[in-house]
């Protein structure tokens, strides 16, 4: 039994050591080489709640990525009618998820092209208008659609995951909420507009033809040739700060898109000192830039982001490589924010904010001071009761609750948790239930004492007749923990956690380390009263 305690002690003092040491770089900084190299250095990071930042939730107009997808099966499908001679008068979208197309000539050969290649496109109604011509109304499968929507939704998840990593928010919250809303939670946050900016850009990257044959001025006036839109370049006075717009008139077919960009870097040139986007291209994206930059040389390749010309270079020459910059007087704040967009990858459908809350660090600072002021507070009263009623006994139980939160600090850093205000009241919480556990246990021997037994009996009838009452006790508060954790928002995670963790470490301080001091009171120092 005496060497039994040995090794127990010898267990029991590893584990706090080691708890002491994960606990540290919360502490302080200045830790040795050595220390790094064997110790995890993950600290606890606090929440929006104690150090401040921004609260949003954003909302994916996911019907808007339906229709980009409708609206790019209907220019697939004016290039296919005109690749296969058929003649079509009007191949237009309607509502989000329809085509109206008027065709003529021979019925089996657009039926044809039809359920070959658009299968997902239902063939809602189709009537002859006139004399050899139909009129065809097709919508996009349900499944399809609803498919295409979760796809978008997913995509803009981990599209904004990707922003704010690079962006260098330590430890956000990116969780999906319902089915189409979005709660992003960025502690510490210094610029809110530079990180909503960020976040919310679509970043839809285009390359376009300028129609140099067309007339720009009479596009204007509302005369716009069909297959061209009119698009814009903003361009801002560096003196007054105005803004300038140049139109554009450029071809509707988009010939290659952001989805096959491999990296975009931001770039000083060497001649005018001005950042601009150097990007460059998948396999893929290489051989179609170098198709269409051989097939259009001495043409005007226009550079399209967000629907904004950011610049309409000559095309000299096929460029091969896969590279390519995109101009446009930027600042390197700028520069580096559309880089990192660009990496990213384009949002699949538009975010808009449908809540925001921002949390001052003042506010953040109070939370800490009051939160840590309630735990020593409630502490220093629960050792002074102990000591008060227990006497040494109850210095032992005082032992137990101080390894207790030193234990719930070095999991939460193992496990990289987030410590809120509300994790800091499950904590409060958890100290009070430790304190529960050690009163059970020291009201048990002094029943058995009182019943004239000896203290080593007393002490193991204490231990086993609380040990049952103990844990069903502890087992429901775990149970609802974790029914917390599971269906519960932040706040009431961080909640779930610190309780989760304070009870599981209750139970091994309460149960077991104290009944090691108490063994070694009574087999090896021999003690002949016990004071309780």
């Amino acid at each position: 039994m005496v060497r039994s305690l040995k090794w127990k002690f010898i267990f029991y003092a590893a584990i706090t050591i080691f708890a002491i040491l994960l606990f540290l770089p919360t502490l302080t900084s200045r830790l040795p080489s050595w220390y790094t190299k064997v110790i995890p250095t993950e600290k606890i990071h606090l929440g929006l709640d104690l150090q401040g930042g921004m609260h949003l939730i954003l909302e994916a107009e996911a019907d808007k990525a339906v229709e980009s997808y409708v609206e790019r099966i209907k220019n697939n499908l004016k290039d296919d009618l005109k690749e296969r001679g058929i003649p079509a008068g009007k191949v237009e979208r309607e509502k989000k998820d329809q085509i109206v197309l008027e065709v003529s000539g021979e019925k089996g050969k657009w039926e044809k092209l039809l359920t070959e290649r658009y299968s997902i496109m239902q063939e809602l109604t189709s009537s002859p208008i006139d004399k050899g011509i139909w009129r065809v109304v097709l919508v996009l499968d349900s499944k399809q659609a609803d498919q295409i929507k979760k796809n978008a939704i997913d995509q803009a998840l981990e599209t904004i995951r990707n922003r704010i990593d690079q962006f260098g928010v330590a430890e956000p919250e990116i969780t999906l909420q319902g089915t189409d809303r979005i709660l992003i939670q960025l502690p510490g946050i210094k610029d809110p507009e530079r990180a909503k900016s960020l976040i919310g850009r679509t970043a839809l990257l285009e390359f376009k033809l300028v129609d140099e044959e067309g007339d720009l001025e009479a596009a204007l006036k509302g005369n716009i040739p069909e297959g061209d839109i009119i698009l814009y370049q903003r361009v801002t006075d560096p003196k007054t700060g105005g803004v300038k717009k140049i139109p554009y008139l450029l071809k509707e077919k988009t010939l290659m898109t952001g989805e096959v960009l491999k990296d975009a870097r931001v770039a000083l040139d060497s001649q005018f000192h001005e950042s601009y986007i150097a990007l460059e291209f998948d396999d893929i994206g290489a051989k179609l830039f170098e198709q269409i930059t051989g097939a259009n040389v001495k043409k005007r390749l226009a550079i399209i982001l967000d629907d904004n010309v950011y610049s309409a270079p000559v095309i000299q020459e096929r460029i091969a490589g896969g590279r390519a910059q995109i101009t446009g007087r930027f600042t390197t704040d700028e520069a580096n924010e559309l880089a990192i967009v660009l990496r990213a990858g384009a949002l699949p459908a538009p975010v808009k904010i449908i809540e925001e809350r921002t949390v001052g660090p003042t506010l953040g600072q109070d939370s800490i001071r009051q939160g840590i002021i309630s735990i020593l507070i409630s502490a220093a009263l629960i050792v002074l009761f102990m000591i008060f009623y227990y006497r040494i006994s109850g210095v032992i139980a005082d032992i137990a609750l101080i390894l207790n939160v030193i234990f719930v600090f070095a999991i939460l850093s193992l496990l990289r948790a987030t410590l809120t205000l509300p994790g800091i009241a499950g904590l409060v919480l958890s100290v009070g239930m430790a304190v529960d556990a050690n009163i059970l246990i020291h009201e048990r021997i002094k029943e058995e004492l009182r019943w004239g037994k000896t203290i080593r009996a007393a002490i193991d009838q204490g231990y086993h007749r609380a040990f049952t009452t103990i844990i069903d006790s502890n087992l429901t508060t775990v149970i609802a923990a974790l029914f917390l954790y599971e269906f519960g928002s932040g706040p009431v995670k961080g909640f779930a956690v610190t309780l989760f963790w304070g009870i599981v470490a209750n139970i091994f301080t309460a149960v077991f380390v104290t009944r090691w001091v108490f063994d070694y009171l009574t087999l090896k120092v021999r003690i002949k009263k016990l004071s309780i």
